[in-house]
């Protein structure tokens, strides 16, 4: 049997145990290369071993491929950061495992099972595994380390060489498997089974999304009183955010777009608008604008009747230079912006250290979910 016959039979096989599996895994892309001793992947394609899925029984074959992909569309290959990556490995496979044989399909022998952490995320798995004294180790490390690659997925790649995913490609992993795992759950749902595979809510960030409403937050957020102290936290209180009115009280405000691709210009103009209206009731607040992508475009004075300027960017998501220009502008006229509203769907890089300026996360729908953002309070664009 060919390759190709081979991978078609197997994603058939998924196909009828699983709707949700076996459409995730038809956004995947299958290289056969011998530089790989089993099979791997770099986030976008999985690159499979002919000699080894030769001897591997069907469901076995089902088993491996649904592995790999899964790790592609939960980023293991981007999420890694500098963690080691033998051990973020091991995680990473112990969650997929799970996923994988709580489902129904089978593993080859040797596969790596811990059922006390399979249900949680990579991340905590990965911390879990730090405090111990011995970690499995992996003859064949399946996920690739990151590196300068510039192809997006589905990109031609005539030679087959292995390829690992840079700052261009990241972004568009990312949306490539999002809009995947979406369609994955509408077909699953409209499959008539009920409910997604056991573990998948949890793994792929399937919750309901909250329902109230991101205009509330986003003012509560940029206009406290004396009464409200929800919006902020309580160690900043000094800097007299907590006022009874802003009638006659300066107040900077700095907001980020993410112009990485990720974001549409209506939840742009959603956002803008919103802010436009907060300037607009309280003249006393100053508001700057700026794009971001990997790089930073800005910043612009917008006031309730000026233009928006174009957006700027296309390129990866770090959202690492937006705050270190709040706290440059902080060195230069002696106090930060009061706060900052960051319009992304969170895949991007962090600063390492909570920025002491207040954030909102002013979120799309499917974006990063609310428990992955390290500071900031979240709302939902809905």
């Amino acid at each position: 049997m060919s390759f190709d016959r081979q991978i078609s039979a197997s994603l058939l096989r998924v196909r009828l145990k699983s709707p949700f599996f076996a459409t995730i895994a038809l956004h995947a892309r299958y290289i056969e290369s011998t530089e790989v001793a089993t099979a791997a992947t770099d986030g976008c394609d999985v690159f499979v071993n002919r000699a080894f899925i030769d001897a591997l029984a069907p469901e076995h074959l089902d088993g491996v491929l649904l592995h790999e992909v899964l790790h592609a569309a939960l980023g293991h290959v981007t999420r890694r950061g500098n963690r080691d990556p033998q051990g973020w490995n091991v995680a990473a496979d112990i969650v997929v495992n799970g996923l994988v044989t709580q489902n129904g399909f089978a593993l080859p022998d040797g596969a790596i099972r811990d059922h006390e952490l399979e249900g949680y995320s990579t991340e905590e798995v990965y911390a879990v595994l730090q405090t111990r004294s011995k970690i499995p180790e992996l003859d064949d490390m399946d996920l690739m380390e990151p590196g300068p690659g510039v192809a997006a997925p589905g990109a031609a790649d005539p030679e087959h060489n292995l390829r690992t995913p840079g700052q261009a490609t990241r972004a568009a992993q990312e949306r490539h498997w999002r809009s995947a795992t979406a369609r994955a759950a509408s077909v699953a749902r409209g499959a008539g089974q009920g409910t997604l595979p056991v573990g998948a809510e949890r793994a792929f960030g399937l919750h309901d999304a909250p329902t109230l409403d991101w205009r509330t937050i986003l003012w509560r957020f940029l206009c406290p009183t004396a009464t409200d102290f929800a919006a902020f936290d309580r160690r900043h209180i000094h800097q007299g955010l907590y006022l009874e009115t802003l009638e006659d009280q300066g107040l900077r405000i700095a907001v980020a777009v993410d112009t990485s691709g990720s974001i549409d210009d209506e939840a742009i103009s959603a956002l803008i608008n919103e802010v436009r209206a907060v300037v607009a009731s309280y003249p006393a607040v100053e508001c700057w604008l700026y794009y971001a992508d990997a790089e930073l475009h800005g910043p612009w004075k917008l006031t309730a009747s000026s233009d928006m300027p174009a957006p700027q960017g296309g390129g990866g998501t770090d959202f690492r230079p937006f705050f270190a220009a709040l706290h440059q502008l902080a060195v230069e006229v002696g106090t930060p912006p009061s706060v900052c509203v960051y319009l992304t769907d969170g895949y991007g890089d962090f600063p390492s250290e909570e920025p002491e300026v207040p954030t909102l996360w002013a979120v799309v729908p499917g974006g990063l979910e609310d428990d992955r953002f390290p500071f900031g309070e979240v709302a939902r664009i809905l």
